[in-house]
């Protein structure tokens, strides 16, 4: 099982990869980068980075392994922990831990973990098939100085050829300008008395609508109409109770809910499932109460006795 490759899968459609007790591997966009110093372009990617703090799991990288693998959701969890606890003992050797496609992880001497992101590999599917590349810098100024050196070399003396001009050309000119001016003109007018025969003919149809509908309305009966009378029935509406629900977890697949519910259902809880959320997580509760304080004790309980990652949610 090598893990690291789940991982890259993930981030291709994912800017969030949750290892379980391990940490979290962020992907940022980046934008297109061009250095003037060496002339090379590199196309629009995903920056990574690690953060240990965020090692709570979130169903989405074991049960995607658990998927492909064939394996149960707890199955898989073991595995991921075991998987865990071999890269933690690797660091606290001091060794490099190295992540194929992903980058690589060392813990410093405050035990901090220090991640160096790997660029063999763009996790940006808008970017497939896009690849640095390198421009050999354009000449074009190299070229513009030798070719004034040649003019310099061989000067050019162009000797401009009078034309003839004919008397008659500028009052042609003047005539065309003339002859362009009346036939605008009439043009004009031509369109200035079509436009007021068509308004005068639009308002002696409007008047003849108006005329007709004045005729028309005479024959109505103008006596009031009956309108039948209606009875309303105005339903109260209670006031909603807010319901408090132990959450047992969330799942990216609805067939490991109903495996969990069974479990607690098992362990003698009231589990039900209570829904997908924004994210698409597949909920499932220990119990739900309409008592915040019967909620909270039965949550300190819970995380006593069962888990710590239970949390309590609030529906009004």
């Amino acid at each position: 099982m090598v893990l690291e490759r789940y991982i890259s899968d993930l981030l291709y459609r994912y800017n969030c990869v949750v290892v379980p007790g391990f940490g979290a591997f962020l992907s940022q966009h980046k934008s297109a980068v061009l250095n003037k110093q060496t002339n090379s372009f590199y196309p629009p990617s995903k920056s990574l980075s690690f953060n240990n703090q965020l090692s709570s799991n979130d169903g989405l990288l074991v049960s995607h392994m658990a998927e492909v693998e064939k394996f149960t959701y707890e199955e898989m969890l073991q595995k991921v922990q075991k998987k865990v606890e071999k890269w933690k003992g690797i660091l606290s050797q001091g060794e490099r831990l190295t992540l194929e496609n992903i980058g690589d992880l060392k813990s410093n001497k405050e035990g901090k973990i220090l991640f160096q992101p790997s660029y063999q590999l763009n996790h940006l599917t808008t970017s497939f098939g896009l690849s640095s590349f390198v421009s050999a810098p354009i000449t074009r100024e190299v070229l513009k100085k030798e070719v004034a050196d040649i003019e310099e070399k061989v000067p050019f003396i162009i000797t401009p050829e009078r034309r003839k001009e004919s008397s008659i050309r500028p009052y042609l000119k003047y005539a065309a300008v003339v002859l362009l001016a009346i036939s605008c003109g009439l043009t004009g007018y031509r369109l200035y008395n079509e436009n007021l025969y068509q308004r005068q003919m639009v308002v002696e149809k409007a008047q003849e609508e108006v005329s007709k509908s004045i005729q028309e309305a005479t024959f109505f009966d103008t006596a009031p109409l009956e309108l039948p009378t209606l009875n309303l029935k105005v339903i109260t509406k209670k006031p909603e109770v807010a319901m408090h629900h132990i959450v047992a977890g969330a799942f990216r697949f609805r067939a490991n809910a109903d495996k969990k519910i069974r479990l607690l259902q098992r362990r003698g809880y009231e589990a039900a499932y209570l829904g997908a959320n924004k994210h698409g997580l597949h909920m499932v509760t220990y119990s739900s109460h309409s008592d915040v304080d019967e909620a909270l004790q039965t949550l300190r309980k819970v995380k006593r006795t069962q888990s710590q990652d239970a949390w309590l949610l609030s529906i009004r």
